[in-house]
């Protein structure tokens, strides 16, 4: 292990229940890390629960009802009843996120549908629910939709997706307001005011609003005022009773980031919306910032590899299946061990994951205090949002398991796979 300078994990990185044991260790809701590790496993994910109920209600009084969460970020039926306990509505953005959404009792009326390419299926099915709203994405899917009315005559209420032509700062994967985008219709192009004009004429469309959306993991709270103020003399032309602004607020992941709180984004985008002379009800779709946070990921270490003059290589039983954002976006993580939260993390490793890839990195610059040993257990923070849910069964290995902490007690709100379950769809 090569020599770092002391660095202590920021505290502000972990869960808002986190407090340290009387041995040292790390206690989220009440509970050690290393027992929930006994207990349920490793790779595994803790959410606080308490943490979750707080940004749910955060969001509600920052953008008031009609606030969505953005189900990608992170989905069960747990945390789909958990949202709508708080009072938000859920945005989904495929079939299987409605069906989950459904499934955990969410009232279809306060489920938004997205996504930019919609199946026949998928409007059917959205539509027969009754759900609230129907992000339209595309002429393609209006005549998708007037073709499904000419055989049901069920008229959903709908928003269109605007892209405003505002490049956030992000990683280019992420943006998604620049006018080169393969969502929504275009402001600067024309599309913006072709398809208010033929929704509004449709007879299978109740046009009630509109919709932005930037892009992911912005730290600028200023871009969401620029997207506002680009998009106010269409919205205000429009004169549409509801304007969505979408998600995509960032969050801290690594020591020195800063990020809004929902409260300011929230803040900023009110004074935006007041300012351009906006009338319409204004709500978002949060999703990292409600889960991204509460959550850290506990693994095992298994191999401990010098490599002489280079680096050290140390091994865990996950990768890239329960956390893909550094291999997609090279995205920066911190890492701490549990039985030692508060020891300084002077050494510093390359964590990876035990599959077939050399870039199944999790963090290339992992700091990790002195003593690491085989058999170890290795966090990292910040895993709530794009872990889970972007996951995938590579080299054929079972998906971590979910437990939520709140009070000294944990829940488990998904089990982890079993071999079994690789072969639940292989009909050999």
């Amino acid at each position: 292990m090569t020599g770092h300078s002391e660095h202590v994990l920021p505290i502000e990185l972990l869960p808002d229940s986190a407090e340290v044991g009387s041995d040292g260790q790390l206690l989220i809701g009440g509970c050690d890390l290393a027992d929930l590790a006994e207990q349920y496993g490793t790779p595994l994910f803790v959410y606080d629960e308490d943490q979750l109920r707080s940004r749910c209600r955060e969001a509600v009084d920052a953008f008031g009802d009609g606030v969505a969460y953005a189900t990608k970020a992170f989905l069960c039926r747990a945390m789909a009843r958990l949202a709508h306990e708080e009072g938000m509505h859920l945005d989904v953005a495929s079939g299987g996120e409605l069906h989950v959404a459904l499934s955990a009792g969410v009232p279809a009326e306060r489920i938004v549908l997205h996504g930019n390419n919609k199946s026949d299926d998928e409007l059917n099915r959205a539509r027969s629910a009754g759900v609230g709203r129907i992000v339209v994405d595309s002429f393609d899917e209006l005549d998708r939709l007037e073709r499904l009315h000419a055989a049901d005559g069920v008229v959903p209420k709908v928003l269109l997706r605007i892209t405003p032509g505002v490049e956030a700062h992000t990683h280019e994967f992420v943006m998604t307001g620049q006018d080169d985008s393969k969502f929504g219709f275009g402001l600067n192009v024309g599309d913006a005011a072709r398809a208010v004009e033929r929704a509004q004429a449709s007879p299978a469309v109740e046009l009630v609003g509109l919709h932005a959306h930037i892009g992911s993991q912005v730290f600028v709270a200023g871009f969401f005022e620029q997207a506002v103020e680009a998009l106010a003399p269409f919205v205000n032309e429009c004169g549409l009773p509801e304007l969505s602004i979408g998600g995509g607020i960032g969050v801290a992941y690594v020591e020195g980031e800063q990020a809004p709180s929902i409260t300011e984004w929230g803040s900023v985008v009110r004074r935006a919306v007041e300012a351009a002379g906006i009338t319409a009800r204004v709500s978002a779709e949060p999703g990292r910032s409600i889960a991204a946070a509460a959550a850290v990921t506990v693994y095992r270490v298994g191999t401990v590899k010098e490599v002489p003059g280079i680096r050290t290589f140390v091994a865990c039983d996950g990768g890239f299946i329960d956390n893909p954002r550094p291999a997609l976006y090279g995205s920066g993580y911190e890492t701490f061990l549990p039985r030692a939260i508060t020891a300084p993390r002077t050494e510093t490793v390359r964590l990876v994951g035990k599959h077939c890839e050399s870039g199944d990195i999790l963090v290339a610059e992992a700091r990790v205090p002195e003593g690491l040993v085989v058999g170890d257990l290795i966090a990292t923070p910040v895993t709530g949002a794009y872990g889970r849910s972007m996951g995938s069964n590579y080299n054929l290995l079972p998906r971590p398991a979910v437990v939520f902490v709140s009070g000294g007690r944990a829940r488990l709100v998904i089990r982890r796979e079993t071999d079994e379950d690789l072969l639940a769809t292989d009909v050999g």
